[in-house]
């Protein structure tokens, strides 16, 4: 027990060293909201009941808001600290709940643009990082190909990056939740079989390193050596 509450404590420690390098009046900011929070339950339950009680509903109430926004500045510091990186996008989609499937890298070119390959309830989705102009063409040979192996599975194409008409790395996970759910368990099995020898055949890329905001964990590097 009290292991895992000394690990609770790091884990709030690192995110908070994470947070507050990309946010650096985050302590103002929480107890901004920590105010607020209070006093917007505090005050309407001090004119109608008493003053006692509205201490003992504030201050939880202030703590739940100044949580909410410490773990909103902690999410998106950690997007902040792999932005840019290649295969910051299949390093997100590992860490997310749901069964997905990644391969980094199925597809790079030499301006280390590339293309990830998540396996899910959709289908499949290939995810790009790197200009419009670059990935639009890899993304169409990757699913010439990817099709040639699950011709009867839908496919869907994201591109992540900050040009017009691509996603940013922080609206990656919601974007692939609004996917249609197509396929059951069975069907995802049979489809991970098939795709496994593309697998092989082409390898994938490590991930970046950076911890990531579903689990605040650190995602350690996939290397051969």
């Amino acid at each position: 027990m009290f292991k895992r509450i000394r690990q609770s404590f790091s884990t709030i420690a690192q995110n908070w060293s994470m947070a507050q390098k990309v946010h650096r009046l985050l302590a103002l900011e929480i107890a901004g909201f920590f105010i607020a929070g209070a006093v917007v339950i505090g005050l309407p339950v001090a004119y109608f009941l008493n003053w006692p009680t509205a201490v003992l509903l504030a201050i939880p109430a202030g703590a739940v808001a100044a949580v909410f926004w410490f773990s909103r500045r902690a999410m998106s510091a950690a997007y902040a600290s792999i932005e840019g990186q290649p295969g910051a996008a299949a390093a997100v989609v590992q860490n997310l709940r749901g069964g997905w499937q990644v391969t980094p890298g199925v597809a790079v070119n030499k301006n280390q643009d590339l293309i990830s390959r998540v396996v899910g309830k959709p289908g499949v989705i290939l995810i790009s990082e790197g200009p419009s102009s670059r990935v639009v063409p890899m993304l169409a040979a990757e699913r010439r190909k990817t099709a040639r192996w699950v011709p009867d599975i839908p496919i869907y194409e994201l591109q992540v990056g900050n040009e017009a008409g691509q996603i940013t790395l922080s609206k990656l996970q919601r974007s692939l939740t609004k996917l249609p759910r197509n396929l059951k368990g069975g069907e995802i099995t049979d489809m991970r079989r098939r795709l496994d020898a593309v697998s092989q055949v082409g390898g994938s890329l490590p991930v970046p390193k950076g911890p990531m905001p579903t689990s605040a964990r650190q995602v350690r590097r996939r290397r051969g050596v």
